[in-house]
């Protein structure tokens, strides 16, 4: 562990999120380091009453216990936390679940680059180490690896994988910058913050980790998340393209969208519509229809791949945290020396 993280001065807040984790939440505060200011447990309407049992149970007194009356989602709750670390004044705030699925003693991993300013936020992949994945099931892998690629269209961050990894920490200046009550509430509010931090040009970066898998049983209901996960990600993918496009900026890329997403749809339409033709009334149809349908198809397709590439080099590179101005800086705790090399 790098021993700065330690300096009171800088102050790391952990949210962590419960429902239905009573037999766990406790041995994941257990584990927090030394580094950690403070700890908000946010109960959401739990049935087993896990903050009850934290609250008349754990001794560590950077430990604070929020209560929500009715269940507002892993989302609702982890914001409900970071209000509150933001009215603390926290300067780091780092997010894990109660499961025990992640590991407290990587906290020093999450918070570094972003003490160091080189990242604005910070989650979790646990998809470096291929031998680590053995444990991991086969219908969480596939439904990761589908969910990564919707989530790079959505979200601009083409150089992040596992998207739905709910390990982070993020700046205090990025936090107070995003509008926390349009954020998604549910399941997809990991994938949604990665949405909402694109409009701000944060830096992400990725954090290899391992997950650990015991006898935990997930909320989520992958079936209906699918479903639900698609549309949001569509919905979040127009909404980037238009606003980094269209509405903050156009350049050549914006063009070849343009031109590409036309030529294209109207050479399938086209080529489609005169193949029916051709289809129903037995006469070919010459060269010249098929030439234009055709070529339509693969300037569109070239335009297209030309605005990927674009968008795909447009990954924010730099932390924006010390440019939100002076009401977001943190203050001078953040500026830690390079780390030693151990965690």
């Amino acid at each position: 562990m790098d021993c700065t993280l330690r300096s009171p001065a800088l102050n790391i807040a952990v949210v962590i999120p419960c429902f239905r984790v009573r037999a766990l939440a406790l041995r994941v505060i257990e584990r927090i380091g030394p580094e950690v200011e403070t700890i908000y447990v946010v109960d959401d309407a739990c049935p087993e009453q896990t903050g009850e049992l934290i609250a008349s149970t754990a001794t560590d007194p950077r430990v604070r216990v929020l209560r929500h009356e009715i269940n507002r989602g892993v989302g609702g709750a982890t914001i409900t936390g970071y209000r509150k670390a933001l009215e603390d004044g926290a300067d780091i705030v780092v997010k894990l679940d109660g499961d025990g699925q992640m590991d407290p003693a990587l906290i020093p991993r999450f918070v570094r680059p972003i003490a160091q300013g080189a990242a604005d936020y910070t989650k979790g992949n646990r998809f470096f180490d291929v031998a680590s994945l053995r444990p991991m099931p086969a219908v969480r892998l596939i439904g990761n690896a589908g969910l990564s690629f919707l989530s790079k269209l959505s979200t601009g961050y083409w150089d992040v994988f596992d998207p739905a990894n709910g390990y982070t920490a993020i700046h205090r200046g990025v936090l107070s910058a995003l509008p926390l009550d349009k954020i998604s509430s549910r399941y997809f509010f990991e994938s949604d913050m990665l949405f909402r931090l694109g409009t701000l040009r944060a830096r992400v970066q990725d954090v290899p980790m391992r997950a650990i898998y015991g006898d935990e049983k997930s909320n989520l209901n992958v079936r209906r998340a699918a479903g639900e996960f698609g549309v949001k990600h569509l919905r979040n993918f127009v909404k980037r393209i238009f606003y980094n496009y269209f509405l903050r900026n156009f350049s050549f890329a914006s063009i070849e969208l343009v031109l590409g997403t036309a030529l294209f749809v109207f050479g399938l339409v086209f080529g489609g519509l005169k193949w029916m033709e051709s289809a129903s009334t037995g006469v070919t149809a010459s060269a010249g229809t098929v030439m234009i349908a055709g070529v339509s198809i693969i300037l569109g397709l070239q335009f297209l791949l030309a605005f990927l590439s674009f968008d795909m080099n447009s990954t924010p590179r730099d932390a924006v945290s010390a440019s939100l101005g002076p009401e977001h800086e943190p203050g001078p705790a953040l500026k830690l020396p390079p780390a030693d090399g151990t965690d």
